[in-house]
């Protein structure tokens, strides 16, 4: 799994697609198409971390033809406050269990268990588009 370094090694910008500065949502659809044949969700240049109004609506129509799952490799993982949906990340299966995926403004780029990505966010809904 030596790809899964070029993420941890890449650095948080808002709004950034890659290839080495990301936000959530670009570490995400980015890694769900090459790394496990999602098709290509839109770029969504605008979307800022700091309006999670544009996220919510975002996500709204991303997910609008995925189903809601239980944690699993190459699924999406999306927290919520309330009904606004904050932030994005993904779930990647290691040798030792689930693991998620995520860059944040405060954190960077970092891998966590499911269980610890879940008790840090009130509420985290995970979705296949594949």
């Amino acid at each position: 799994m030596n790809w899964i370094n070029h993420y941890l090694a890449a650095t948080y910008e808002d709004g950034a697609r890659g290839p080495h500065k990301y936000d959530c949502f670009g570490v995400v659809r980015e890694v769900l198409h090459e790394r496990f044949g999602w098709p290509l969700m839109p770029e969504f240049g605008s979307l800022r971390h700091s309006d999670p109004k544009s996220m919510t609506l975002a996500h709204r129509e991303t997910v609008s033809s995925m189903r809601i799952c239980e944690p699993a490799d190459g699924v999406l993982a999306c927290v919520f406050r309330g009904v606004l949906m904050i932030h994005v990340a993904c779930v990647i299966s290691m040798d030792s269990g689930l693991f998620v995926l995520e860059i944040n403004p405060k954190q960077g780029a970092r891998l966590s268990r499911v269980s610890d990505f879940e008790r840090t966010h009130l509420r985290v809904v995970y979705y296949d588009g594949r």
